[in-house]
C-alpha cells in the first residue's frame, strides 16, 4: 500500500512538511500575506497546548491579564536594543480612516495619527509602563503575570505555523525586587516549557542559555529550549528571558526598598507560540501524514463503523454509540478521554484515512463482525505500518476498554521515546576546530530541502564577545550554521575554543535550524 501523502520525508522535506499541515487539516493560508487560518482540528491541538501550559503557569503563582495590540511607537523607543532588534519587523499604523474618492477606498490623509502606533510585536514596553503604575513599593513586587495574545512581525519568508506574520502565544512578564528571584523565576518558567514540551508534546529538548548574539533585544540573559526535527535541524521551541534593569531603567519602573531607597526593578519575560504545532509536526509526523501525542490529540479514541449502506447499518451504529458512550465514561491522563464516533455517509476506507492523516492516536474499525463478536479492530497511529501491511488487533471489547489509558499513555511515552532516541543519538562533541565542523555540515545552499541529515554539534567555546564574536558569526551564516545554546549541567571541558583556540569554558550547541 503506498504512502497517504504526495511526497516523503526524504525526497524534499519542505513540501512534506506542507503537506501534513494540508492533509491532516490543520490550518491553510488565509488572504493576508503570511498569515494563517487555523482550522478546528488545528485550534484543538492549539487549545489543549494552551490548557496544559496554562494550568503550569497558573500554577507557578501567575495571574492572567491583556494589554492593548497597539503600542505607542515612543514606547518601543525608550530601549535602543529593542528598537533594533524588532525594527525590520514592525508593522505600524499611521492613519485611522479611510474615505471614498472616484470610487475608490484610500487612506484619508486628514485623519494622520499624532503618533503612529506599533501593531504588537512583544509587550515588554507597554507592560513595563503599566509597572511603572502599578508598582511603587517592595511590598508590591513580585508582579507575576501572563497574557495570550497574538502578535504581528512582519516575516519576509513564512511558513505555516513555523513562522507567519501574526502567530499566537503567551508572554509572561514579571518584575522583582533582586537580581536573584528575577533569575530563578527566569529559569523556573524554562523548566516549565521543558515538561510542556516533553511531557505534554513527547518532544525532547536541550535546555541551556543563548549566546550573546542570540539573546532577546535588551536582554541581560536569555534561555532556550531547542528540539531536533527530523530533518536535523534546530527549533528553538520556547524562550526566557532576564531582562536586567534595562527596561525599567528605559521606562522608570523603581520601588522603594525596606530601606527607604529607591532603586530598579528587575524584570523578566518568557513566551511559547503556535510554533510548537510545527514543532510536533516535525518531530512526529511519518510519511503518512501526523502523529500527535495523545495527551494533545482532540480526539484520542475514533471509532469508524464500516457502514454499508444496508438495513443493518442502524444495528452497527447502535453498537458502535454504546461503545462510545463507554469510552467517555473512561479518565486518561487525568481527564475524561476524547472520543469520536465518525458517522460521516462515505466509504470507511475514506474515513480510515483521514483520521490517520489527522494523527488520531487510536482507530477503532468497526464493522459487523466485530459486532457479532463483541469486540473492535484497533489501529494504532504509532505503528501504523510493517513495510506496506497497515497493522491491526483484534481485541474484546471489553478489554479494549480497560486498557485504552494505558494504551494512550503507552504511545505517548512511545513517541517520546523515538524523538529522545533521535536527538541523543545525533549529538556529534567531536571536532576540535570550526573547518572540522563547516567540512561536516558541508554547503548550504539557499534550497537545501534534500540536504543530508545532519544533527547538533556540541563544541568547546569561550564565549568570545564583540567583533570577535561578530566575525563568528559570519563565518557561520555562510554555512547557514547558528548557535542554539550552551547547555545546563555541563562540566568544564578542557578542550580550546572551535573558534578562538583559546582554553574553552564549556560547549556550545550549533545546529542549522529554522
Amino acid at each position: 500500500m503506498k504512502r497517504a501523502l504526495p511526497v516523503t520525508r526524504e525526497e524534499n522535506f519542505p513540501e512534506w512538511y506542507q503537506a501534513v499541515v494540508d492533509q491532516a487539516d490543520l490550518a491553510e493560508t488565509s488572504p493576508v500575506r503570511g498569515c494563517m487560518i487555523i482550522k478546528p482540528w488545528g485550534w484543538g491541538v492549539w487549545e489543549l497546548i494552551q490548557a496544559a501550559l496554562d494550568r503550569r503557569i497558573k500554577e507557578t503563582g501567575h495571574d492572567n491579564c491583556y494589554f492593548p495590540l497597539f503600542i505607542p511607537m515612543s514606547f518601543i523607543a525608550q530601549e535602543a536594543s529593542h528598537v533594533e532588534g524588532f525594527a525590520k519587523e514592525m508593522a505600524v499604523v499611521t492613519h485611522h480612516r479611510l474615505k471614498a474618492q472616484d470610487g475608490k477606498l484610500v487612506v484619508d490623509p486628514a485623519s494622520e495619527l499624532e503618533e503612529p502606533l506599533v501593531v504588537r510585536p512583544t509587550s515588554e514596553t507597554i507592560i513595563g509602563d503599566a509597572f511603572r503604575r502599578w508598582i511603587s513599593s517592595y511590598r508590591d513586587l513580585p508582579v507575576l503575570m501572563n497574557q495570550w495574545a497574538n502578535v504581528v512581525r512582519w516575516e519576509m519568508r513564512t511558513r505555516l505555523f513555523l513562522r507567519t506574520a501574526e502567530f499566537l502565544w503567551q508572554e509572561g512578564h514579571t518584575a522583582h525586587a533582586t537580581k536573584e528571584d528575577a533569575l530563578e523565576e527566569t529559569l523556573k518558567m524554562l523548566e516549565v516549557y521543558r515538561e510542556l514540551a516533553e511531557d505534554v508534546l513527547a518532544m525532547p529538548v536541550v535546555v541551556g542559555e543563548k549566546p550573546e548574539n542570540e539573546r532577546f533585544p535588551g536582554a541581560d540573559s536569555t534561555f532556550s529550549i531547542e528540539a531536533m526535527m527530523q530533518d536535523g535541524k534546530a527549533l528553538q521551541a520556547g524562550t526566557s528571558h532576564y531582562l536586567g534593569q534595562n527596561f525599567s531603567r528605559a521606562q522608570n519602573i523603581r520601588f522603594q526598598a525596606a530601606t527607604g531607597e529607591l532603586d530598579y526593578c528587575h524584570t523578566t519575560s518568557w513566551g511559547v507560540s503556535t510554533r510548537l504545532i510545527g514543532g510536533v509536526i516535525m518531530t512526529h509526523g511519518d510519511d503518512d501524514g501526523l502523529r500527535l501525542p495523545p495527551r494533545i490529540a482532540p480526539k484520542q479514541v475514533v471509532i469508524v463503523p464500516m457502514l454499508r449502506e444496508k438495513p443493518e447499518d442502524a444495528e452497527l451504529l447502535a453498537y458502535c454509540e454504546a461503545l462510545e458512550d463507554e469510552l467517555n465514561g473512561v479518565t486518561a491522563f487525568s481527564q475524561p478521554m476524547r472520543v469520536k464516533l465518525d458517522r460521516k455517509p462515505i466509504r470507511s476506507a475514506n474515513k480510515r484515512w483521514d483520521w490517520l492523516r489527522r494523527g488520531a492516536p487510536i482507530l477503532l474499525e468497526i464493522g459487523p463482525r466485530d459486532m457479532a463478536g463483541n469486540q473492535v479492530t484497533m489501529i494504532r497511529r504509532d505503528r501504523l505500518r510493517d513495510g506496506d501491511k497497515i497493522l491491526s488487533q483484534g481485541l474484546a471489547r471489553a478489554e479494549f476498554v480497560a486498557r485504552a489509558p494505558a494504551l494512550l499513555s503507552e504511545i505517548q511515552a512511545n513517541l517520546f521515546a523515538e524523538a529522545k532516541a533521535r536527538l541523543d543519538g545525533n549529538i556529534r562533541s567531536d571536532f576540535k576546530d570550526f573547518d572540522a565542523i563547516a567540512a561536516y555540515f558541508g554547503e548550504a545552499g539557499e534550497d537545501d530541502a534534500k540536504s543530508a541529515f545532519k544533527g547538533f554539534v556540541r563544541a568547546p567555546w569561550a564565549r568570545p564577545t564583540g567583533p570577535e564574536l561578530e566575525e563568528i558569526e559570519t563565518r557561520l551564516k555562510a554555512r547557514k550554521l547558528t548557535l542554539r545554546n550552551i547547555p545546563v549541567g555541563q562540566t568544564r571541558t578542557e578542550d580550546a575554543c572551535v573558534f578562538t583556540g583559546r582554553p574553552a569554558v564549556e560547549e556550545i550547541l550549533i545546529a542549522r535550524a529554522y
